[in-house]
């Protein structure tokens, strides 16, 4: 993957994934539908970021801080709903007991195992802890396995979501026409380029409109964690991320 700072941010939206949350309910939720190209390359729903540092979309993007993860209640709501649409799901058998500790376990593999891709290896390491991650779930883990990859998967196009847009703007916020020096962009502008790069996963064919901006100034109080920005000062940025390229 080539830098971040050499590809450009703009998203060409495809339909995906039914499930998607209104942001203006609260950034903790979903985000179900597909965003789009992002950074040259298609990631595909993303969630949100939880931490300590700033909020609900927080911490580093790496996902090696122990201060920041994938929002569970969030990743919960959205399996809950789109599971059905798996071939792999047998429907005689209940979503909570079987399929969510095999989601839950398929999110926790990708935060342990940060660096790594998915692969025969990390395959190999992670079937036997299936058996003790998996509760009553009646799975084997020849059954388990597509929906661990696929919890795997989902969050590292999160990740690598955040982690695209953090080294994107942290390195241009500065040259755009709305900067402030009295903002900084750990604390104030990622949030609000964070918020942007997840509605517009939330919101796969929408054009920003009044409606829209409405929306999203209602989610922000919930995504803003400690910026200072009100929605007025974060809405250029957010647009920014939006749009998908920083207006220089």
């Amino acid at each position: 993957m080539s830098t971040p700072e050499s590809r450009d941010m703009n998203r060409d939206p495809i339909t995906g994934a039914p499930g998607s949350h209104p942001v203006g309910v609260g950034v903790g939720g979903s985000g179900g539908a597909v965003a789009g190209a992002a950074v040259g390359t298609l990631f595909g729903p993303i969630g949100t970021l939880i931490g300590g540092a700033v909020g609900a979309v927080a911490g580093a993007a790496a996902g090696k801080s122990v201060a920041e993860r994938i929002d569970p209640t969030g990743e919960a709501d959205y399996w809950r709903a789109e599971h059905v649409n798996r071939p792999y799901v047998d429907r005689n058998l209940s979503y909570d007991e079987n399929y969510a500790p095999a989601y839950v376990y398929g999110g926790e593999v990708r935060e342990r195992f940060a660096d790594r891709g998915w692969d025969e290896g990390l395959e190999s390491e992670i079937r036997e802890g299936w058996e003790a991650s998996k509760a009553k779930s009646r799975l084997t883990w020849d059954q388990a396995r597509e929906a661990v990859r696929d919890a795997f998967d989902r969050s590292d196009r999160t990740y690598r979501a955040y982690a695209d847009s953090d080294s994107y703007y942290a390195n241009k916020y500065q040259a755009t026409e709305y900067y402030r020096s009295d903002y900084d962009y750990e604390q104030d502008y990622r949030p609000a380029y964070r918020y942007g790069t997840y509605a517009r996963s939330s919101y796969p064919g929408r054009e920003w409109d009044d409606v829209l901006d409405r929306d999203l100034e209602r989610g922000w109080d919930t995504a803003r964690g400690q910026s200072r920005m009100a929605w007025a000062e974060a809405k250029a940025a957010v647009r920014d991320a939006w749009d998908g390229r920083g207006r220089l």
